[in-house]
């Protein structure tokens, strides 16, 4: 798998990230540590998680992975801290004790001393920004966190991060696919500016853009789960129905996956440093594994950015 750095920093990322949300709800154990074998074993580095997902027991689950499936020094670990939900309810607090705090909890769960990459997982509006910035700065100087980033911050929002903090930020992780494509209009130019990378999350439209929701829902996907059925229903109609009909073209004109179509025009996208995908089987992840993850030709990407374009 192809190596890449992480925007101007020293830090190097595989194209291809594993993504934890789905551990401890939808990925049993198990499943979770053949996911990060296969991985790895396919030049694989990132694994990406937070402490919000399944209430810490992702990076829990992780920590019971390191050393047993993978040695700790075969990966790059990143994770994010300040965003709670509980009840279904969202709550933010990136104060300088809610964020130091929480990377205390998510090293225990893990069971290192360190993280590679550490995410201030959202912008809080409640706590000010050179605090929340304090927290990342601390860590990196303590040796908890080795680079820090900024995660679902927009693109004034992560400028001005970057022009006030005392020290480099390295990623800014948001969504960004063929089915949301709002990041070019002023995310990654504030974050090439800047010299950041963009982690790319949801890079398939939220498992939209595979092509396994046409005229259908499956029955073992997310969009037929009662709790994560209102995170796929806005990309299942409207203009993301053409969207997702074009790649299906594409990709039986090249001979290629839907799957492929949509992660290898994303990783030709300017500022791109890595897409977190998150398979919840071996089974979606050997998928991916088998993806070509090779540039399309010009005029079918052009095509595919035609009918996407967010205007």
């Amino acid at each position: 798998m192809q190596q890449r750095y992480v925007g101007n920093s020293g830090l190097r990322v595989s194209a291809l990230s594993l993504g934890t949300m789905s551990w401890a709800r939808e990925t049993e154990e198990q499943d979770a540590a053949a996911l990060v074998r296969s991985f790895v074993d396919a030049g694989g580095t990132l694994i990406d998680t937070a402490a919000s997902y399944a209430d810490g027991q992702a990076e829990a689950m992780l920590g019971g992975i390191l050393g047993d499936v993978v040695a700790r020094s075969e990966v790059v670990i990143s994770t994010k801290a300040g965003l709670t939900t509980a009840d279904g309810r969202r709550s933010v607090d990136t104060s300088r004790n809610g964020m130091l705090s929480g990377l205390d909890a998510s090293l225990a769960r893990m069971g290192t001393d360190y993280v590679d990459l550490w995410f201030a997982h959202a912008w809080d509006p409640n706590v000010p920004l050179e605090e929340t910035l304090s927290a990342l700065d601390h860590a990196v100087r303590s040796g908890r966190a080795r680079y820090a980033g900024v995660s679902n911050f927009n693109g004034w929002q992560t400028a001005k991060a970057a022009a006030i903090a005392g020290f480099p930020l390295v990623a800014n992780q948001s969504e960004y696919s063929l089915l949301q494509r709002n990041a070019e209009i002023e995310l990654i130019p504030a974050i090439e500016d800047a010299g950041l990378g963009l982690m790319a999350w949801a890079p398939m439209g939220r498992g939209v853009l595979s092509g396994k929701y046409r005229g259908h829902i499956p029955a073992d996907s997310r969009a037929a789960n009662q709790r994560l059925a209102t995170y796929v229903e806005p990309y299942l109609e409207g203009p993301a129905s053409s969207v997702v009909e074009a790649v299906a073209m594409a990709a039986k004109g090249l001979g290629r996956t839907a799957l492929d179509v949509s992660l290898s025009w994303l990783l030709s996208q300017q500022g791109v440093a890595t897409a977190v995908v998150g398979p919840r089987t071996p089974v979606q992840l050997k998928e991916i594994l088998d993806s070509a993850l090779a540039p399309l030709p010009p005029e079918i990407a052009q095509a595919l950015e035609d009918v996407s374009d967010p205007g």
